[in-house]
């Protein structure tokens, strides 16, 4: 039993939030079932709504409403249901605000900095900031006592093994110089022991990237993790919420498959190189037809491609046209598996090294 301040785990895994539509009620719910944290992806979670292309903010609010109230649902009281929010998306304090009401359990925030979550949050819903650094832990927590009088309730490191946006400057993942997920673990916990002191509680650690097997989330639980988030391993499960084609591109991928490449959000992401990956390069800047306003650092002018729009294309399925994020175990995976089956290889895979 894990336990983040007054809400319980039966299990120490947290699944990833994947959007475009990769996390919603459906992954989210049978995790959660299982007695893990279901997280389900605040990145355009209404992208099938009607009105979505009018009115995306205020689609996809009512879209995590609808996700959180289904995965309940399915879950059947067990585990907990988060909700994943980029902090550098458009809307956020809406999209903050929208889950609460939903009535999530959790909100993780990453791809920037969170420091005003609590604003809009403290005290409604456990509040988790990702970090990929001890300096970055210790400047969040820094500004929520400084500013909300509070401190994260859990964190979630993502390494530079992880998939999707990552922490990382793109010269140090190509050059293989950046910190390993042990080394990061150790410097939070570090930086967050004062803040645990001084509010009197345990800050819980999850990591995340690269975790494929349950003999790794024995080890980091070893080295003084609560826990572990795991993401792309989920993709190939039925339960997912992604077209089976998306599926399939993840099981068909191999290590070569799988690169850097630029998004307009202005930090590295990590995909398989297809045909649309391809077309990045050569072509420099992909003309956007339509805008949806989503990403505060994205300019229609000068932004290489709508990511949004990519993202949305490869989970509906047209995969050599759109954008799959993986982490680098992607080329592991070989076959779809259920999410209970999934999860009951890890575990017990993870009691033979506690």
């Amino acid at each position: 039993m894990i336990q983040i301040q007054d809400k319980y785990l039966d299990i120490p895994l947290i699944q990833g939030g994947m959007g475009v539509g990769v996390s919603l009620s459906s992954l989210a719910g049978h995790v959660a079932m299982c007695g893990g944290m279901g997280v389900i992806s605040a990145a355009h979670p209404g992208y099938l709504y009607e009105g979505f292309r009018q009115n995306p903010i205020a689609t996809n609010c009512q879209a995590i409403k609808d996700h959180i109230k289904r995965a309940k649902e399915i879950a059947q009281g067990h585990g907990l249901i988060g909700v994943n929010i980029m902090v550098a998306g458009q809307g956020y304090e809406d999209l903050v605000k929208a889950s609460v009401d939903g009535g999530c359990d959790a909100i993780i925030s990453g791809a920037g900095l969170p420091l005003d979550l609590p604003k809009y949050a403290k005290g409604k819903t456990l509040l988790a900031p990702i970090v990929s650094s001890g300096k970055a832990a210790r400047l969040i927590a820094r500004v929520w006592e400084k500013r909300y009088q509070y401190t994260p309730d859990f964190v979630v490191i993502e390494g530079s093994e992880a998939g999707g946006h990552l922490g990382f400057k793109k010269e140090d993942l190509l050059n293989g110089t950046c910190q390993t997920l042990s080394e990061i673990l150790a410097d939070v916990k570090k930086e967050l022991k004062p803040f645990e002191e001084k509010f009197k509680k345990m800050i819980p650690i999850f990591v995340a990237g690269g975790i494929d097997s349950g003999k790794k989330i024995a080890q980091f639980i070893h080295l003084g993790a609560t826990g572990v988030q795991i993401a792309t391993p989920f993709i190939a499960t039925y339960e997912c919420d992604a077209s089976q084609a998306f599926k399939d591109a993840v099981i068909q991928a191999c290590d070569e498959d799988i690169e850097i490449v630029k998004s307009p959000t202005g930090f590295p992401g990590r995909a398989i190189v297809n045909e649309f990956v391809k077309k990045t390069r050569m072509t420099g800047n992909i003309t956007m037809k339509n805008c949806l306003h989503c990403m505060i650092p994205c300019t229609p002018e000068d932004t290489p491609y709508c990511i949004s729009e990519a993202l949305i294309q490869s989970v509906k399925g047209n995969v050599e046209n759109g954008l799959v994020f993986v982490g680098t175990q992607a080329a592991k995976i070989t076959k779809m598996k259920h999410v209970n089956e999934l999860i009951q290889e890890y575990m017990n895979e993870m009691e033979e090294y506690l």
